[in-house]
């Protein structure tokens, strides 16, 4: 029996992948440990979305290769979207990985791991597939109270940015049942919470259901609690999903909104397909609709081409909307990307760097005082573990946001209501009432 070792890097479908990798490994006898000195494989599964998880994964690789002087025999496996988007750079001898496989390989991994271990060479797949969505793969997990599942693969949008399209391939959805099935079996395990995942969920279709259908199906299943999801794309935002988000009671009242840039130059650059007055009115639209409603965000600093200027028109949309927490990057051009093709990386480092940290002592502002308007709120907080510290909890509202309170003898999964009594730009602080 081979023992393996996998670490990931990455969003949530990153993380929701690394599951199906240990399933299917699993059924072919491959036994995993806690770290990689234990290990007769190692696999980082990895992400191409940012330069850092680039950064990380090229250290790892040369700090597991050291591995092999007192483990002969290692095998070292690149997975996922770097995988499929250095394709050429993995694969060179002097690296000195012997697995590359992209997202849509996974289940051809025992196979090209008997040719490694059994033959001594070296395997590689990256074909993309139109059809391959996991489906017959329900994830073995391991206790918790939220779990990620992909109701879609790919991306159609061709964000100017985004490497994705490329490495994911183009948008397919799951038949809505097989999901459903997923879904019942995770609640009879005990989870509470569900998050659906797609790189454009209001995209999904399948047959005659659309994405606020399948939230409605997933919210009769009993045991389920909490319905999440990410990420939308504003440019098609229907009203009906808007709908059920406001009036199905199992789905959270948040909704991670991705702006990315506030000018109508940069957003048309990066190929967004919506204006800055087109996203502030569905911005208002939901807000109407839906009180109360926790909106987070993603922005790119230092786009191509952006001046001072249209760095401004961000800043103000942030001021606008006052979203409740935003992820914040500085631009870093990614191979194979239309942007790397088309528009010079030509904002100063310096530039990017004063952008992001005016950005984000903005945001920490905009933050704390959306947090403040929850002092003397009660919430029903889902219990995720202990705090970090001594006789501490710590959960999440309906939100999303970070809740700790004194520990009163909760477990994990239960629900606690909290009255908030102290906050940070982070986290909410509050004494259980029940």
């Amino acid at each position: 029996m081979k023992r393996v070792y996998i670490e990931t890097y990455g969003c949530q479908m990153n993380e929701y992948d690394t599951e199906i990798i240990k399933t299917i490994l699993k059924r072919h006898h491959y036994h995993f440990t806690e770290s990689p000195e234990e290990a007769e494989v190692v696999f980082l599964n990895t992400c191409s979305v940012r330069e850092n998880a680039h950064q990380k994964v090229q250290q790892r690789i040369n700090t597991l290769k050291q591995l092999r002087k007192t483990k002969k025999g290692l095998v070292l496996g690149v997975l996922g979207c770097m995988a499929q988007n250095l394709r050429d750079e993995l694969l060179d001898e002097k690296v000195g990985v012997d697995v590359v496989a992209g997202p849509d390989s996974y289940k051809k991994l025992p196979e090209m791991l008997s040719h490694v271990i059994g033959e001594g060479k070296k395997e590689s797949d990256f074909k993309l597939s139109e059809y391959e969505t996991y489906s017959d793969i329900f994830p073995e997990r391991e206790g918790g109270v939220n779990a990620w599942i992909a109701v879609m693969r790919g991306c159609d949008n061709f964000c100017t940015f985004c490497v994705v399209p490329y490495t994911r391939g183009r948008e397919r959805s799951r038949d809505p049942f097989n999901v459903l099935e997923e879904v019942k079996t995770l609640a009879s395990k005990g989870f509470k919470q569900i998050t659906l995942l797609g790189q454009n969920v209001n995209s999904y279709r399948f047959d005659k259901y659309d994405f606020a259908d399948l939230i409605e199906m997933v919210s009769q299943v009993d045991g389920i609690r909490r319905i999440r999801f990410t990420s939308p794309h504003p440019k098609d935002f229907p009203e009906k999903l808007i709908e059920v988000v406001a009036n199905n009671d199992k789905a959270c009242k948040h909704i991670h909104l991705p702006l990315q840039a506030g000018n109508d130059r940069i957003l048309e650059l990066m190929n967004r397909t919506y204006t800055q007055r087109e996203f502030l009115d569905l911005v208002d639209y939901m807000r109407s609709k839906i009180p109360g409603l926790v909106l987070t965000t993603d922005v790119i600093v230092g786009f191509p081409t952006e001046t001072e200027e249209e760095f401004q028109d961000t800043l103000e949309v942030m001021r606008r909307v006052e979203f409740d927490a935003a992820f914040m990057f500085k631009y870093s051009e990614r191979q194979h990307t239309i942007a790397s093709r088309k528009y010079p990386d030509d904002v100063s480092e310096e530039d990017k760097t004063s952008r992001i940290t005016r950005l984000v002592e903005l945001q920490k502002k905009i933050a704390l005082k959306k947090n403040q308007q929850h002092v003397g709120q009660v919430f029903d907080v889902l219990v995720e573990g202990q705090g970090k510290k001594p006789n501490q909890l710590l959960g999440r509202n309906d939100g999303n946001k970070i809740v700790v309170f004194p520990d009163n003898g909760a477990k994990v999964g239960d629900f606690v209501r909290v009255k908030i009594n102290e906050v940070t730009s982070n986290t909410l602080m509050g004494e259980p009432i029940d």
